[in-house]
């Protein structure tokens, strides 16, 4: 008989591997491809993507600008992409304006109708995040989003959209996220450095 913290350890590795295991669905991998090849044709016509979560999410979105800005497996010139999480920025506009407009103003600031919002958010019910999503389609931005839940408010504000269901936790959801944004790089790598591709 195992004791409580082997059965917390068990049930929890095995829902984790329940959670990616969502990567090898047929609908998974045609939107990872949608997604590599609408972030690809951004680079190529010029424009950068602009990335937003919070909490958690917001750190996957330093974690994927940094993959983009840096490298992933191989040399290769840096691309554009900003995780909107400047925090003299969040709290000027969270403290003069509220809170709900720190990424829609981000957006307003840097985006270009070349350019593409991701946004990242476990609930789908964010209201920075809802209004960024708009905001982003009236500036002229494409849009994807990282859902979980069921989606929230957020379903249907983008023009991709992979949602996680099935978990109550955000980290089971990010973690999907978090394999789902490598693979997507490694996609986009391959269309634009063909002799970085692994």
């Amino acid at each position: 008989m195992q004791d409580p913290i082997h059965e917390i350890a068990q049930a929890a590795c095995h829902q984790a591997v329940r959670a990616i295991a969502v990567l090898e669905k047929r609908e998974t991998q045609e939107f990872l491809v949608q997604a590599a090849q609408l972030i690809a044709k951004t680079f190529q016509q010029g424009g950068k993507i602009l990335l937003a979560g919070n909490g958690g999410s917001l750190c996957d979105a330093f974690h994927v600008a940094e993959e983009f800005t840096g490298q992933f497996r191989k040399p290769r010139k840096a691309l554009p992409a900003i995780a909107l999480g400047d925090p003299g920025h969040i709290t000027c506009v969270g403290n003069d304006m509220g809170f709900n407009d720190i990424f829609s103003r981000s957006i307003e600031a840097f985006g270009k109708p070349n350019d593409l919002f991701i946004a990242l958010t476990t609930s789908g019910n964010s209201e920075n995040l809802v209004r960024a999503l708009k905001r982003a389609e009236e500036l002229g931005l494409k849009r994807i989003a990282f859902l979980g839940r069921g989606g929230g408010r957020s379903t249907g504000l983008s023009d991709l959209e992979i949602c996680i269901d099935g978990f109550t936790t955000s980290d089971r959801i990010q973690e999907v996220h978090m394999a789902a944004f490598h693979i997507i790089i490694e996609l986009v790598e391959s269309i634009l450095f063909k002799e970085s591709a692994s």
